[in-house]
């Protein structure tokens, strides 16, 4: 804060007379500073109020979340953080996208890219770009993996419908033993084969691999020779998707 001050050609008295102003305008004597105050701040890491904080910021020509981050806060955190703490009940997050920091994102994909097929998006990134998405700070863009579920892929549907984009932890290769689980505990690995990428529940007998689809797609189990004619390339953990019911209305065979 003594630096901002400096490199303004500020002396305290110009800081505190700045305040004053700012309190005589509002009709709040909690927007003033005085002088001991300001050299609290600025000599032994004294926080200020909010009020104070207010003007600080404005005095020195900052925005206001660049005056907190100063003291430790980073405003951009709070959807991520707020997403972290698990409530048990279901809530409506009130963040203001025009306060947002940019992220990073995927932003040019090289090659062709096929929306109707199913593909491994990390491997066709070819730049990192800046998106102001608050709710993406939450995720690892850059040691996690992501697939898009072709617009024609109704292997999985309705748990998984075609055009969703999907986490893949490469981590969990490991085909897990069969058991008896509900369809949304069974995992869902995501594969790579000669043709092409998909997703399906899977089971590993006598070398080879059964990809078994979701019943009500529709879509035939598939079988593999394992591992030498299929991947496992890791387990899908996140799903984001469409539900909007014309997007999802069904108009394959």
């Amino acid at each position: 804060m003594k630096r901002l001050r400096e490199n303004l050609f500020l002396k305290y008295r110009d800081v505190v007379e700045a305040s004053q102003r700012i309190a005589r305008q509002k009709g709040n004597p909690e927007f003033a500073i005085g002088l001991s105050r300001l050299a609290d701040i600025e000599n032994k890491g004294t926080v200020p109020s909010i009020y104070r904080l207010y003007s600080l910021g404005t005095i020195y020509g900052m925005d206001f979340n660049a005056v907190l981050a100063i003291f430790g806060v980073n405003v951009s955190q709070m959807p991520a953080d707020s997403m972290g703490l698990g409530f048990p009940r279901t809530r409506a997050a009130r963040f203001d996208p025009a306060g947002a920091t940019v992220v990073e994102s995927p932003f040019d994909l090289e090659g062709s890219f096929d929306l109707k097929s199913t593909t491994y998006v990390s491997r066709h990134i070819h730049r990192w770009g800046k998106l102001p998405v608050l709710l993406l700070q939450s995720l690892d863009l850059r040691k996690q993996r992501y697939a898009f579920i072709g617009t024609e892929d109704w292997s999985m549907h309705p748990l998984i419908r075609p055009g969703s984009f999907v986490q893949v932890d490469e981590a969990k290769r490991q085909i897990k033993r069969e058991q008896q689980l509900h369809e949304h505990e069974k995992p869902i690995y995501f594969l790579e084969y000669r043709t092409g990428f998909r997703c399906g529940w899977c089971t590993v007998r006598d070398g080879w691999l059964i990809v078994q689809s979701h019943p009500a797609s529709g879509v035939p189990p598939e079988i593999y020779k394992y591992p030498s004619e299929v991947d496992v390339l890791g387990q899908v953990v996140g799903v984001a998707m469409r539900l909007d019911p014309e997007k999802r209305r069904r108009t394959g065979s």
